[in-house]
């Protein structure tokens, strides 16, 4: 079996069991379940052919789905909003990741690379926050927790590097090397994106009780399918954390 590279000698199997999310967050929203996946053997690079299919496609699905009606009365998209409210953020100003990617489709998305238009197309596809890292930026095993807010969180402002803070309680996912994700599926920092040359990535999947498993799991087999199709040969591992 392969290995993680942040923890030499264990196996990506290993590597998701070690993932944790702490009790405040279940305390907090008891219905929270998180679908965790890893793949490697990625073949990275910009927008093409099967990305471009993949979330096109997907932007067709959301367009004909809400035809009569509007995303924004999508019960997970609904659940998120609540869920954000309860952590202190405010869900129109910093909004959960489905959300802010849902209102965009209208306009079109845009293209970025191969794998985060593949994860994009399912999020939209399936209503679900997703979200995307390079395992080889990973330092130690994912963990979501509430913030202290003394974490270092690596991102951009002004197209120049700058390290924030998330606020205290903040919903964070983390690493030993500090905050990978602020405000539950929020933003992602920049040292753990996917990039044109990721080939081994970690996938988070968001869930509240308005989606159930099953719906859950259709939406991770959804992301294990593009990707292997993007990636013939690839290989993945799956991991649900639940309350």
């Amino acid at each position: 079996m392969s290995t993680s590279a942040s923890h030499p000698g264990t196996t990506l199997e290993d590597w998701l069991a070690q993932a944790t999310v702490a009790p405040e967050i279940t305390a907090l929203r008891p219905d929270y379940r998180a679908l965790l996946i890893v793949a490697e053997g990625l073949v990275p690079g910009p927008s093409d052919e099967v990305s471009e299919r993949l979330l096109a496609g997907a932007e067709r699905t959301v367009t004909e789905r809400y035809a009569e009606g509007s995303y924004e009365d999508d019960p997970h998209v609904l659940a998120w909003r609540d869920a954000f409210k309860a952590a202190g953020m405010k869900p129109k100003r910093t909004r959960p990741s489905a959300d802010a990617l849902l209102r965009r489709v209208p306009a079109g998305l845009p293209r970025i690379n191969r794998l985060t238009d593949i994860y994009n197309a399912v999020s939209i596809a399936h209503a679900v926050p997703l979200g995307g890292e390079d395992l080889d930026h990973y330092r130690g095993v994912p963990r979501l927790a509430r913030a202290v807010g003394d974490e270092e969180f690596v991102t951009t402002a002004g197209g120049e590097p700058v390290v924030e803070s998330p606020e205290p309680g903040e919903p964070v996912w983390r690493d030993d090397l500090g905050v990978t994700c602020r405000r539950w599926n929020w933003r992602q920092c920049t040292r753990t994106q996917l990039t044109l040359s990721t080939t081994r990535a970690f996938f988070v999947l968001d869930a509240l009780g308005a989606m159930d498993d099953a719906a859950l799991a259709a939406a991770g087999d959804a992301l294990v399918r593009g990707l292997v199709e993007a990636s013939p040969g690839a290989r993945t591992a799956t991991r649900l954390v639940a309350a």
